[in-house]
């Protein structure tokens, strides 16, 4: 339960409605409440203020109708250029970024003002009223018989409403500036590098201390009886895997006494065959428990960021695989996506990885699930732009930087002996997809620069100092 609520609080914040049901809702209440201000103070309070003037029931109507109008349709003017602007803008930098316009919180602000200042203005008008008047041919006397009500006009709702309007207006200006801003290739690159970083300080603690080039990863071990013992759980669903309960995992574990390693991880696609994971021993595993242990996954029909950081990597590779290609030939967008990409790779080598075993109240072991790791990141990065990067000149030698900079930044020898098997697959493929000589040249002495690094201590901590590396 805790992880479809999770991936359903996930789904609503990023959903473009959202925010503007809950300004139409507080509308509508903030029209009620004016309303019976109004009928609590009457009306001699405005003819008692000189800089304030009263309204006739018609001319109320009047304003209202011409506030509420104009509102639903400049509403709908600002829906069809945010539509217009996330159809040509995710034409040009990639489809899985929609749901980073949907969820812009100044979008959904914007629509949820004009809707609001609507609906508000639409419920105050059905509260004014003229003054009745007796039916033609009765006598003076019958008239004043009569309990004839009063003409009503809402006097404070409506300067709220003339409020609502003038502050509407000021809206659209901003977000008249703020749609070319969003649509700025640079700054989507630059939201996507930011969640990224964001993502991975929540999900890795901070490194204590420093590593050195003696340390060792943990690997994972599981209990000599756990193969023969185990039994396997697998997906109830199909579609991408958006959400994993570990304590929800742990908990079922200690309660059934069981071992579970997981084999999935957030982001892979399942199928109702898919080994979620494996739990030991079988014999503790009942239909409650099996079931259980189902519900702590959650699958959905398309990839999120709740856990997900391959995800955002995958955002920024594809901008930088579009910007790369023939028919946009864009370099420089590509070079800025290799920035936030490397920010996000300082961050992760600084970041101390969370053991794959973990354990109950009383020390047992309980649960297995390997992290994703600086190799994982690093592969997914470097391979998948290989290809793109090496027949781009600007491209290519801004790479070999980038893997350079994290050499002198990454603390483990292993990740840095990485990082120099991604630099010579760099220059082997540059060489084939590459003629210039110059270019050559100049990628062949930026992956001997990272060579040193690799080898000197003395001059990665000069670089560390200088901030020079080449």
């Amino acid at each position: 339960m805790k992880a479809i609520l999770i991936t359903l609080w996930a789904k609503v914040k990023a959903s473009y409605w959202f925010v503007p049901l809950l300004m139409a809702i507080g509308a509508i209440t903030l029209s009620f409440l004016t309303t019976a201000l109004d009928y609590r103070l009457g009306t001699s309070w405005i003819n008692n203020t000189n800089w304030l003037y009263g309204n006739e029931p018609e001319g109320a109507r009047a304003v209202l109708s011409t506030v509420a109008g104009s509102m639903i349709t400049v509403a709908g003017v600002t829906f069809s250029m945010t539509i217009l602007s996330i159809s040509h803008t995710t034409s040009q930098v990639g489809p899985r970024l929609l749901n980073n316009f949907m969820s812009d919180k100044a979008n959904q602000f914007t629509l949820g003002v004009f809707i609001s200042t609507f609906l508000y203005c639409l419920m105050v008008l059905r509260t004014v009223r003229s003054a009745e008047s007796p039916p033609p041919g009765l006598s003076v006397a019958d008239a004043e018989k009569l309990e004839l009500l009063g003409a009503f006009v809402p006097h404070v709702a409506m300067i709220v409403g003339v409020g609502m309007a003038i502050a509407s207006v000021g809206v659209l200006i901003f977000f008249v500036h703020h749609i070319p801003e969003t649509i700025h290739v640079s700054n989507i690159v630059a939201r996507v590098g930011r969640r990224l970083n964001s993502q991975i300080d929540s999900q890795f603690p901070a490194r204590v201390g420093e590593s050195t080039d003696a340390d060792v990863k943990t690997p994972v071990v599981l209990p000599p009886w756990f193969d023969e013992s185990a039994e396997r759980v697998v997906s109830e669903g199909t579609g991408y895997l958006e959400y994993i309960d570990g304590d929800g995992l742990l908990d079922l574990a200690s309660r059934h006494d069981l071992v579970l390693h997981v084999q999935v991880s957030p982001g892979d696609f399942v199928t109702s065959k898919t080994v979620l994971l494996l739990a030991s021993p079988k014999e503790h595993l009942s239909d409650e428990a099996v079931e259980g242990l189902s519900a702590m996954f959650v699958c959905g029909t398309q990839r999120t960021a709740t856990q997900d950081l391959r995800f955002l990597v995958n955002q920024l590779v594809e901008v930088a695989m579009r910007a790369l290609s023939p028919g946009v030939n864009d370099p420089f967008t590509a070079i800025s996506c290799m920035d936030w990409l490397q920010s996000a790779l300082e961050t992760l080598a600084d970041r101390e990885l969370p053991s794959p075993h973990r354990y109950d109240d009383d020390q047992k072991l309980r649960l297995i699930a390997e992290p994703t790791s600086f190799r994982a990141f690093a592969s997914l990065i470097f391979d998948q732009l290989r290809p793109y990067v090496a027949a781009d000149r600007n491209a290519s030698l801004h790479m070999m930087d980038m893997i350079g900079s994290l050499t002198v930044e990454v603390r483990s020898a292993e990740d840095r002996r990485l990082l120099a098997r991604h630099a010579c697959a760099l220059r082997r493929e540059c060489r084939r997809a590459i003629n210039d000589t110059r270019t050559l040249t100049s990628v062949s002495h930026r992956y001997r620069d990272v060579l040193r690094l690799l080898t000197d201590a003395d001059q990665r901590i000069r670089a560390r100092q200088t901030g020079h590396w080449n």
